[in-house]
Parts: C-alpha cells; structure tokens; sequence
C-alpha cells in the first residue's frame, strides 16, 4: 500500500485516500477526478449490465484507469488528463446503453402526468434509480392491495409506457434526495432503497427501509436478490395510507419525444420565436446556493425552453414556466442518466442548423455533488461542450492548476451569486 515518493512514506504513514500519491496536487486531483467518474460510470453501467447491456471497451477501460491511480504508477498530469477525458467518452457509451436499455424494455417514452400523494390502501415508496427493481416489484404485488409509489429520481419511470401503465404503480410521493428523512417519516408505508442516494434512517422509520444489494444503511433491511416479498409484507402490516392529493408533475421529455417536434423549434428559432435553450440540472445538495438554479430558472425568458434532469429538477419544479409552441417551457427529460438524452438534441440540433454544439443558442448550468455529476461534467467536457457553468462551489478535488486548465480549454466557469444578473449576461 505504501510507495517510497514522498515524505509520507518515509514516516511510514502511507499515502491517503489509499494509495494516490500526495506529492503533486495536480497528480492527486486528477487521479481522484478519474477515480469518482469512475465510480459513476460504474453506477451507470451497473444498471445497463442488469438489463444485459455490457461493453468490453468499457471494462477493458475501467481496468486501466483504476491500474494508472495505483501507487507510483503513474505521475505524469497529461496522459492523466487523457485518462479523465477518455472516462466520458467511456461514459458516453455507458449512458447510451441504459438508455437503449430502459427503451427496448419499458417502450417508448411518452409525454403524461403523474398523480402525486397517498391513496388509502397499503404502499410502498421506491426511491433510488433501478427501473428493474421496480419492475419486479409491481409484478409481486399483483393480486395484492399494494400500492407502489415513486420518490426521487425514480419519478421518469412514469414516462416509459410499460411500467406506467401497471395498474399497481399508483403515483410519486416527495422530491429530491436530501428531503428524504422528513419525507420517508410522513410516508407511513414501506420504502425500498434500489440505488445510492439514501441517507442513514431515523429511528423513528428505519424498521421499514429495505435497501438492495450493496446499497445498505444501518437499521435497515438489505435485500441480496430479487425477491420483495419482505417489503410487501411490511407494506401490509403497516396498513392504509392517508388519502393525499398534491398537484400532479408532467414527465417523458425523452430525447426521442423532444427532437421529434424539431422541425417546429428549428422553424421557431430561425423566426427568432425561441431565442435560447437552457440545460438547469444535476446532482441536488442541500448546502447554501442551491436556490441560484431555482432563480435562475425563474428569470429565463419566456422565448427560451429550460431542459432539465437528475434530481436537480426538484429545485425548478415548483413554478409555472408557461408554454412554448405548444409545449411546457420546462422539460423534464428524466433520471441522471438522461443526460446521454441532453446530448442527443444538443448534438442533433447542431446537425439541423448545421453548426456546431457550441454555437447554439444554448447554456448549461449544473449543479454539483457528487460521481455521477462528475460523470456526466467529463462526458460534456470529452465532447468539447464549453462554457458550462458548475456550481454552488468549485469541486474540492480540482486543484486550481487543473481547473485553470479546464478554465482555458473548454470555459469551465463557477456559477454566479446572482441568478438574475447572470441571466442578463446570457
């Protein structure tokens, strides 16, 4: 575990985080960039492997990346940052695979409403990310008075026809990860955690949270297969649910559903119609400057469209955006996996108007937390999209050398502290 390069080797206290080599911090911060894309490509090809989606590029990529993190391998910062760069073109093919995946499965995406709140009957909320999960578990509650409920990122899997037409799958209950401790107490019925993004329960409901495979929390249930009927039988214990009536969330704003009325928005923008498209999404946090993107989103001008995705949706939900050519202002294109879908229109807008990505009419703004948003970032960044905006702060990972490098190369800036101001600059 210990290298002999640096001084804490000599002391014989080894290098931290397991083996990066502290004695460049550039070295550090781009091995630790590609270590967390890593992990969310992971995630993402996780999900794409259990619907049989595999790619032995991929695999045969992961593996080298993670041999160049290893101790006294490798301290050179260009091959690193081309190892960073090569993890979203890897991750690239990750997020088109589950989204070919989650298509060829659950059918074509299509525009709807979800009903959210409670019914009377007993329930149980799935939050997390696996489309799969869910799947098997709205087929073990048939015949049953169970109802299933979506929470989170699990709320797109009301746009995929196969799923939203299951007679069990009954609405979505809450909104983004961080609120889950208040939420996951009001529910009242069982909750099963399928993906990261759960947090340690409270005592007071920690007795009805299942979680699956490695995703697992102290107090909780962990699941090692496929098999719910632990969850469903909690669900009944714990009877009724009060009946709650909130308002209902349009969904299914698919890359497929959203470039299939191009020829309407192309037309629009060549009239002046729609004079901007604005990307508002990500990874939700809790910490302080997370309402600049709800801000942001509010000052965006009625001639633009606003595409967004992940969990930060959850931020610019709760507002009345008006429509566009007869469709909502705000799409929401899905999970954080859909971001592979954002690129699919940036990209085939670009062909319509021929010109390329970043001469559109288009602004990306990103809120930041954790490895699949570094994903993602490294995706664009690999598809030379520049001029995107990250915040609340800057990842605490980049060193300033490499995000000056990232600054030159491809505009990587920090969001603003005014929303307002920063939208009259656009």
């Amino acid at each position: 575990m210990f290298c002999n390069q640096c001084e804490q080797a000599a002391k014989g206290t080894g290098c931290e985080d397991f083996g990066i080599c502290g004695k460049d911090e550039d070295v550090q911060s781009l091995q630790e960039t590609l270590l967390y894309g890593l992990k969310g490509m992971a995630a993402y090809a996780h999900h794409a492997r259990r619907l049989g989606k595999v790619d032995e590029a991929v695999s045969a990529f992961t593996e080298e990346a993670l041999f160049a993190t290893m101790t006294n391998v490798n301290f050179d910062v260009p091959s690193l940052l081309e190892l960073v760069l090569e993890c979203g073109k890897q991750n690239l093919r990750v997020m088109q695979m589950l989204d070919e995946a989650h298509v060829e499965r659950y059918g074509q995406p299509a525009v709807g409403q979800v009903a959210t709140g409670t019914r009377p009957r007993p329930g149980i909320l799935v939050t997390g990310h696996d489309l799969l999960d869910l799947e098997h578990l709205l087929a073990q509650v048939e015949g049953t008075d169970v109802l299933v409920y979506t929470h989170g990122e699990m709320l797109p899997a009301h746009m995929y026809p196969v799923l939203k037409n299951h007679p069990h799958l009954a609405g979505h209950f809450g909104g983004a990860w961080q609120l889950q401790k208040t939420e996951f107490e009001a529910f009242g019925g069982a909750i099963l955690a399928t993906t990261n993004c759960i947090l340690e329960p409270r005592e007071s409901y920690k007795d009805r949270v299942f979680t699956t495979r490695v995703t697992a929390v102290p107090g909780g249930t962990r699941l090692r297969g496929d098999d719910f009927s632990a969850v469903i039988a909690r669900a009944k214990a714990l009877g009724p649910l009060p009946e709650r009536t909130g308002p209902a969330l349009t969904v299914g704003f698919h890359h497929s559903v959203i470039l299939g009325a191009a020829p309407a928005i192309l037309d629009a923008v060549a009239k002046g119609e729609v004079t901007r498209f604005f990307v508002i999404g990500g990874c939700d946090g809790a910490e302080p400057g997370r309402n600049y993107f709800s801000d942001f989103a509010k000052n965006a001008p009625a001639t633009s469209f606003i595409l967004t995705l992940g969990c930060g949706k959850f931020r610019i939900l709760d507002h009345d955006y008006g429509t566009l050519l007869g469709l909502p202002r705000l799409l929401d294109m899905g999970q954080c996996n859909n971001a592979y879908g954002a690129i699919q229109v940036a990209v085939g807008l670009a062909g319509a108007l021929q010109c390329g990505v970043n001469d559109l009419p288009l602004t990306i703004v990103l809120s930041w937390f954790e490895q699949k948003a570094v994903a993602v970032l490294l995706t664009l960044l690999h598809l030379g999209v520049k001029n995107i905006a990250v915040g609340p702060a800057a990842p605490a990972f980049l060193s300033p050398n490499v995000f000056k490098v990232l600054q030159d190369a491809y505009g990587l800036k920090l969001t603003g502290t005014d929303a307002k101001a920063d939208m009259a600059l656009v």
